[in-house]
Order: C-alpha cells, then structure tokens, then sequence
C-alpha cells in the first residue's frame, strides 16, 4: 500500500521552525495559533511508516510555551516601566525649586556682589583629620581658602562669605583631606536648584539653573528646605 501525504511533513517542518517561530516572536498570540495549526497540519500530514516521536512532539510544545511565556513577559516588563517612568516623574515635579547636589565642583552662590554667599557640598570616603576647601577662579588660581577642620565619612555641606569684595561668578572649588600623612579621597558635588523636569523615552532629566539638563538618576543628594 502507498500512502501519499498532502504535503510533505519536512517542508511544514521547516515552515515551523524557519520564519514562523520569528513571528510567533513578534506577533504575541495570534502567532502562537498558526504555531499549533503548523504543528497540527505536520501530525496529520506525516508519512506513517516515519512518525513523529514524543520527543519531538513534546520540543514542539515547549516551543510554543516559550513563545507564549516570552510574550507574557515582556508585556509585564513593558507595564512596569510605563509605572517607574510615572513615578520617577512625580518624584521629579516634588523636586522644583529644590536644591540637589550632583557631580562637579562648580561653587553655587546666593545673591549678588559682596552680600553673596558660597556653596557646596563635598564627600569623604574615610574620616580625615583635616579638611580645607580652596576657592578657585575660572583661570583655576586659587582666590580664597577655608579650614573646616575634623571631619566624619560621608557628605558635608560648606558655605564660603567673599567678605567685603564682590565674589566673581563661576566660581569652582577643590576639598583637600588628609589623615594623617595620607590624603582621603574626595568627591566634590555641586549644589544646584530644579528649575523644570522633563521625560523622554523612559529617562526622566532636570534643568538646573546654573548646570544644565541632568539625568535624575545623577541627582546624589536632595537638600531640605530646598
């Protein structure tokens, strides 16, 4: 007896496995049916002297829960984003008007000429004996200096009068520690103020009045009081 097969169960094997199971990938569930017809047709139209173990029945279905898995996944990682990048903005909106310290060493200052005030904030990775900030000009020359003293691990917050002559703007600072005979390392931050927040994509960014657009996730520290 010969027995014909409307199609040949190699090329609807290759049909499974080739383009399909990319767009099973890609189409969610609407993909994961033709997956289990193509399946389907493959069982019914195998040459019977040659079937299909179990074996291969069962990679088969695997494949399908992985595509159906994959699928359920990623629409989950998908919600949880819409929701971070939601909370990340009205944390965000919470901080206009605030000031934060990010990265840098540029000296934030408070009013204008003689009157102004000098600030920053800097982090010790070790305790020192002896902390001194040193104030620079644009040209990096050291214009004025401040001994804090003793200082704990971790961050501080310093202010710097100019006294009786006006300060200049753009103003940088260098924090210099020592323990010791050795120096502790230090990393400077800068204190600016929120003055708007946007969100692109899934990043959420502040413009700072002085030091531009930030991503939020450069923000170290938030200052009470603002």
């Amino acid at each position: 007896m010969t027995v014909t097969a409307t199609s040949s169960a190699a090329d609807v094997y290759a049909s499974l496995n080739g383009g399909t199971r990319a767009a099973a990938t890609a189409d969610g569930a609407g993909s994961a049916d033709r997956f289990l017809k193509l399946l389907v047709a493959q069982m019914k139209n195998q040459d019977p002297l040659n079937p299909m173990d179990n074996a291969e029945v069962t990679t088969q279905m695997a494949q399908i829960n992985t595509v159906e898995g994959i699928n359920r996944l990623n629409d989950s990682v998908k919600g949880l984003n819409a929701q971070f990048t939601q909370l990340q903005a009205m944390q965000g909106a919470a901080l206009l008007g605030h000031d934060v310290a990010i990265k840098g060493n540029r000296l934030a200052l408070d009013g204008e000429g003689a009157g102004a005030t000098g600030r920053g904030s800097y982090e010790l990775a070790a305790p020192a004996d002896l902390v001194r900030v040193e104030i620079l000009n644009p040209a990096g020359r050291v214009v004025a200096s401040q001994v804090l003293g003793a200082q704990t691990t971790g961050r501080h917050d310093f202010e710097w009068v100019p006294g009786a002559a006006p300060a200049e703007r753009d103003l940088r600072f260098r924090v210099v520690a020592t323990r010791g005979a050795g120096e502790v390392a230090v990393q400077p931050l800068t204190i600016d103020r929120v003055s708007s927040v946007s969100a692109g994509g899934d990043k959420l960014q502040l413009t700072l009045e002085n030091s531009g657009t930030v991503d939020y996730a450069d923000v170290v520290a938030v200052r009470s009081g603002g």
